[in-house]
């Protein structure tokens, strides 16, 4: 089995989580400039065997997209182009960036560290792909 990668995407950079082989545990990996994102993964993907990229789904709190559901999408269907053997997905990214300061601020980050954006951004990947393992595997096995 492979891992599971997400996206956090932005017009400026996006951020990039991944799971373990299993599928079971989740890392922020890196913040990308958006222009380079799809050069990284396919760096990343020489070396690693990638079993769904999911995508953060940036939808308003009535559920429509949002205006930047159209850059993510423009993103997906430029991967799906790229890397069309490798499957894809949606996830709701709504409140993703909150969790992701206030799981810093529990864990004892400094003030500083929880305002810099790259460091949110691969933080907010990292909650959209628990989110989506979770929901697409909810027994853990």
């Amino acid at each position: 089995m492979g891992r599971f990668v997400a996206i956090d995407y932005g017009t400026r950079r996006c951020g990039i989580a991944v799971s373990d082989e299993t599928g079971m545990y989740v890392s922020p990996l890196d913040t990308v400039a958006s222009h380079e994102l799809m050069n990284y993964l396919a760096r990343y993907m020489e070396s690693e065997q990638v079993t769904c990229l999911v995508v953060g789904k940036p939808l308003r709190m009535n559920g429509e997209p949002s205006e930047a559901f159209i850059h993510a999408q423009r993103f997906l269907q430029a991967f799906r182009k790229w890397f069309p053997k490798v499957p894809t997905d949606w996830m709701d990214e709504r409140y993703t960036s909150k969790m992701a300061v206030q799981q810093m601020a529990e864990a004892g980050f400094s003030k500083k560290d929880r305002r810099d954006k790259g460091r949110i951004d691969r933080m907010s990947a990292a909650l959209i792909l628990r989110s989506y393992l979770d929901v697409e595997n909810p027994s853990g096995s």
